[in-house]
């Protein structure tokens, strides 16, 4: 469950392995940064040497230690370390940070690395300063094609970066409609069917249930759940090296105008989910949240947070625009394992990714979040459903998987710092979004030209 507290926040064609002489196996050597390398290794990069005896260093956020221990009782033969680190939260940018360390120093990378981000394979994919690039290369037979095959169709578009695949999806993170079922009943609304009716419930609420609210619009994600389910183009990416840009579309200032209104009149506000302000002003008075698929166990089924009674939390479908064929939807999160190109024990460390990401014992057993490995999410929903905590179905939640918005993509930079930066700070001054919105632009453009992206 990538954006849990921690997220609380790609794409095209490696040369194929060919034998090469020895003068270009040291060149290779020379590139890893550490000694003991194999130029041409059997899975398309350079390989250490192999020890298969030797303990995995595994890196966590706080919420995937719960992944390693699973790992750990189900594999006790297996040797691994667990780090905890913040997981890059909030495109904190830790992991490229500190990988890029371990490159000047020629040692020290993990074994296996979480990140709550999905841009990190757009960097750890390439080679770095003449550096071989951080990640493995997962499919050219070190993950097996059956079981790539078996993730959720689109699931590994972050992962894939010139045609091949650097990581493997934790959980899926689409944005659906959360709502509270009794209070709407109580209350004698319906769910909307479209961001127009939401926006015109959201006036409702104001008026007749001041204090109650219908939303939030104070976390670094708010992009990823309002202007890219509103098909915003302000982080497209047509090509390994280009962005487009552009905020001054009818589709963001329709979804910045919806959050001015909502935020003006209470029933939006910008408060994070994740802070004691959200619970103590809030509790019981969520009348529903559009959010990402793990909000239903870090924010509504849980004791630490809004903690709702069973049988109240429902979900529908993504909101459309009025007029459009159908609604598109957001990521936000959606975590992902990478396993290092520098690792002395491919094998396990293979293992151990492969297990948190397909293994019941971990996926459907005790993961909070909708599993991106299409069996184990068939498994995950009956669990969910079976427990009678939920009021509706949770077929909208399955149908949003495949509803993910093509438009925003997955460059190196993430798209939450840039907001958290320079959006943030103005909304929670009481500026208008729309006003905002070439201040954003500006922002991604610069922040593109700086990781060597060609701006349209």
């Amino acid at each position: 469950m990538a954006g849990i507290h921690t997220a609380v926040r790609s794409r095209r064609k490696t040369s194929t392995a060919a034998v090469i002489g020895a003068a270009t196996a040291l060149l290779a050597l020379s590139g890893c940064g550490g000694g003991g390398t194999a130029a041409n290794g059997a899975y398309g990069f350079p390989e250490a040497k192999q020890e298969a005896s030797s303990t995995i260093t595994v890196w966590v956020d706080a919420d995937r230690q719960a992944a390693a221990k699973a790992f750990q009782r189900a594999n006790p033969n297996t040797k691994i370390k667990v780090v905890t680190y913040d997981g890059s939260a909030n495109g904190s940018n830790s992991f490229r940070t500190k990988m890029q360390l371990f490159d000047r120093a020629g040692s020290g990378w993990p074994d296996v690395v979480f990140s709550s981000q999905n841009n990190d394979a757009a960097w750890a994919s390439q080679k770095s300063g003449g550096k071989q690039a951080f990640a493995a290369v997962l499919d050219k037979g070190l993950v097996p094609k059956d079981t790539l095959g078996n993730f959720t169709e689109g699931s590994l578009n972050p992962c894939t970066v010139d045609g091949h695949v650097y990581c493997l999806r934790n959980d899926l993170a689409q944005a659906v409609l959360w709502y509270n079922k009794s209070l709407l009943d109580k209350f004698g609304y319906a769910v909307p069917t479209t961001w127009e009716e939401y926006q015109a419930l959201g006036e409702k609420v104001a008026k007749e249930h001041p204090g109650y609210i219908i939303g939030t619009a104070g976390d670094a994600w708010t992009p990823e759940v309002f202007m890219w389910g509103s098909k915003c183009q302000a982080n497209d990416v047509p090509g390994p090296k280009s962005l487009t840009v552009k905020t001054d579309s009818t589709e963001c200032k329709r979804a910045a105008s919806l959050l001015d209104a909502l935020r003006d009149n209470g029933t939006v506000p910008t408060v994070s989910v994740f802070t004691p302000e959200f619970l103590k002003k809030y509790s019981g008075k969520v009348l529903m949240m559009p959010g990402p698929a793990w909000y239903a166990g870090a924010i509504f089924n849980n004791p630490q947070s809004l903690n709702v009674p069973a049988g109240q939390l429902g979900v529908a479908a993504p909101l459309p625009w009025k007029g459009e064929s159908g609604p598109v939807t957001g990521n936000v999160g959606g975590g992902t394992w990478f396993v290092s190109s520098h690792s002395k024990n491919l094998k396990a460390a293979e293992k151990f990714v492969q297990f948190v990401t397909t293994a019941d014992e971990y996926q459907v057993d005790v993961a909070p979040g909708y599993p991106a490995y299409a069996p184990a999410a068939q498994k995950w929903v009956a669990k969910q459903e079976a427990s009678k905590y939920y009021a509706t179905s949770l077929q909208p939640v399955v149908t949003a998987a495949s509803q993910v918005w093509d438009g925003w993509g997955y460059p190196m930079f993430s798209q939450e710092a840039i907001w958290a930066k320079t959006i943030t700070p103005g909304i929670t001054g009481g500026k208008s979004i729309v006003d905002l919105l070439p201040t954003w632009q500006t922002a991604i453009e610069n922040q593109a030209k700086v990781n060597g992206y060609k701006v349209n």
